[in-house]
């Protein structure tokens, strides 16, 4: 198996953006294997998905309709969408869905729901307009379905599709720019390959012609620029595949080397009395509750995955283990005060502070075992034993690196409750009054009001899709799930519940017996299957993530790994297992670090230090320092905090008083 892995490092290096990732992911499925046990008495179907929908462009009147609510309000960028949410992009309008692992892109006049998202099918439904849908890797064990009032499409490979649905909603033209698809509708079942292109017409009979794929338009060169952004993006280099929104960190910051942490990302410009979670409002999303949208164009990536932590004077997100998928959080807060806990001078206001790496998010209700341990050791380098004690209520007295004043955000609860922007609302915060509230590691109790799924930014009205478009069915290969639970009635058990969200098991109960859409299942046949291929192996469940990061870290010292750590050369493919490759030290070299481009204006000679441009009022511009090194060394995380039962194994951390002590400084 090593030799089949160095093989696969060998020829990764040269390979192109997307089949590098697709490789990191074969490696990373081969390397966990042998560590995949049996594990029973955990509910995973009761857990939150790990993966989500990022609102990361539009262009011109777009909206949406939460799971759950019947009212439309403005799309907001940054906000997370998921199973039974519906957008609209109006006339001349356009939007953008980042998925990490694909981009999910619409044209003007375009109605469209996720009728499911997980972490193992992505099921859209379009009813109108043009959907550009670009998959950058599909696991064998993972479906993407595009559903039509006429076809259901199934997209077998990696690729670039275009489907279109007429105003009438009994044409639908498919395009295949890479990749293949199969299509099947009405009698027909038909595959296309790459650049094909099929005109299917009719509803209950429906024929089909080939025709001429045409030149790209206004939305393809938009989309193929869009694309292009991500697949040049040096921030993959540094965070996980399948993270949305890495490729906006490239002009909005800067990527350091830090003893402790391996490369962190710290923004070039923020207000003067800025942290992280203080420029965005709440808003509630089912089942994860309590959510943040931030303000900031890059405000995504840093906010649902990874820490924060102040590092040489400034805030840096500390981005989670690269090697590992990542699991979607809420908000990874600590939080003071609340309805039921202690607030002392805190009073009637809820606060809350960005957690620190080593430190675990608490999800607001209950989860599985493996759900709790896979969202924070994903996230990052934290043992399973304090996640566990954390999780089940034993640990001491929680301690928290950020839980201080200028990193503490507080307001009003009817500010939060209501989904309003935090700006210009916080309310002074003083060391006694930090001293007198309760530190919790979950979200407050605090239960939300009929606006706060769409906040305070989303409520002003904007233009939705005609009734026509809502109430048409489509044809469907999967079965979709039931409706979202209407969110009256979510309130209402919330409110019996004590104010806590609901847990994924208890929203199934309140749900409608029928789908979200009117829809007609195709008769059961054969799948489609994928092409046979090289391609990476099965993506892991999340039991089968926690259980190799558990056996891989809970026995001794984290596996050593570098954050930037290059492939070796060829000649591994010929090295034998458990021989050094030729050229001597064992380990991969490392790579030099390479800020984003458009960051650095100019910089003084020998002095190690980038100058930006002068700030603007109100505004400060850090300047990072820029190693002289061209080639960093490879950066090993720390090793958790030993438990009693691996002290022998593993050390405390040696970096522990230096963190305490920059955070002080």
């Amino acid at each position: 198996m090593f030799v089949r892995i160095a093989g696969l490092l060998a020829i990764t290096r040269r390979a192109p953006w997307r089949v590098r990732r697709q490789r990191a992911g074969a490696i990373f499925c081969l390397l966990t294997c042998p560590f995949v046990v049996p594990l029973t008495g955990l509910a995973q179907e009761a857990d939150p998905p790990g993966r989500i929908a990022r609102l990361s462009d539009a262009e011109g009147s777009v909206a949406l309709q939460p799971a759950g609510i019947s009212a439309w309000g403005a799309a907001q960028l940054n906000r997370p969408v998921t199973t039974g949410d519906r957008l609209w992009s109006d006339q001349d309008s356009r939007a953008e869905l980042d998925l990490g692992s694909a981009a999910v892109r619409l044209g003007s006049g375009t109605a469209f729901s996720f009728f499911n998202l997980d972490d193992r099918v992505v099921q859209m439904q379009l009813t109108a307009g043009t959907l550009i849908v670009h998959v950058r890797e599909i696991f064998p064990n993972q479906l993407y379905e595009i559903d039509t009032p006429n076809l259901a499409v199934a997209l077998l490979e990696p690729g670039e599709y275009r489907v279109e649905v007429n105003d009438a909603g009994d044409t639908t033209v498919v395009r295949v720019s890479e990749g293949r698809a199969h299509a099947e509708g009405g009698g027909q079942s038909v595959t296309l390959g790459m650049q094909q292109m099929a005109r299917f017409s009719g509803r209950d009979t429906v024929s089909y012609e080939g025709g001429p794929f045409g030149v790209p338009d206004d939305f393809d060169t938009w989309s193929a620029a869009r694309e292009r952004g991500l697949m040049n993006s040096p921030s993959g280099d540094y965070v996980a595949q399948g993270v949305p929104g890495t490729q906006d960190l490239d002009n909005n910051g800067t990527w350091e080397l830090t003893p402790d942490y391996g490369y962190v990302w710290a923004p070039v410009v923020v207000m003067v009395d800025w942290a992280p979670y203080r420029f965005g409002q709440w808003v509630f999303i089912a089942p994860w509750g309590w959510t943040w949208v931030d303000d900031a164009p890059w405000g995504f990536a840093p906010y649902h995955y990874g820490r924060w932590v102040v590092w040489n004077s400034a805030w840096c997100w500390v981005p989670g283990p690269k090697h590992l998928h990542p699991v979607y959080s809420p908000a990874l807060v600590g939080w003071f005060g609340g309805p039921g806990r202690r607030a002392g001078a805190l009073g009637a206001n809820v606060g809350w502070f960005p957690l620190a790496p080593h430190e675990v998010y608490m999800p607001p209700y209950r989860v599985s075992a493996n759900y709790a341990r896979a969202v924070n050791l994903t996230n990052t380098v934290v043992s399973g034993a304090q996640v566990t004690s954390v999780y089940q209520n034993t640990a001491a007295d929680l301690h928290y690196l950020n839980a201080r004043v200028g990193a503490v955000t507080a307001v009003p609860q009817n500010v939060f409750a209501a989904g309003e922007r935090v700006r210009g609302r916080t309310v002074p915060l003083s060391a006694a009054a930090l001293a007198g509230a309760a530190v919790a590691a979950s979200t407050p109790p605090i239960l939300p009001l009929p606006q706060s799924a769409l906040g305070a930014v989303g409520a002003h009205a904007v233009a939705h899709p005609p009734a026509a478009y809502l109430n048409r069915p489509v044809l469907v290969r999967t079965v979709p799930p039931r409706a979202p639970a209407p969110f009256e009635r979510q309130l209402s058990a919330m409110q019996a519940a004590g104010g806590a969200p609901l847990a994924p098991a208890a929203l199934a109960r309140l749900q409608p017996p029928a789908a979200a859409a009117p829809v007609r299942v195709l008769p059961r046949s054969a799948p489609p299957l994928p092409a046979a291929s090289s391609g990476p192996a099965p993506m892991p469940t999340l039991a089968e993530r926690e259980r190799a990061l558990q056996t891989s870290t809970l026995g001794g010292p984290p596996p050593e790994y570098s954050y930037r750590a290059l492939p070796q050369d060829s000649a591994a493919a010929q090295t034998p297992p458990g021989a050094p490759p030729s050229g001597g030290s064992g380990r991969a070299s490392a790579r030099t670090d390479r800020p984003p481009p458009g960051t650095i204006a100019a910089a003084a000679p020998d002095s190690g230090v980038t100058r930006h441009n002068s700030a603007p009022a109100g505004e400060r511009y850090r300047a990072p320092q820029v190693p002289h090194a061209t080639a960093p060394p490879s950066y090993h995380p720390p090793a958790p905090a030993a438990t009693p039962a691996h002290a022998a194994a593993a050390a405390a951390p040696a970096h522990a008083s230096s963190v305490h002590a920059d955070a002080a400084r």
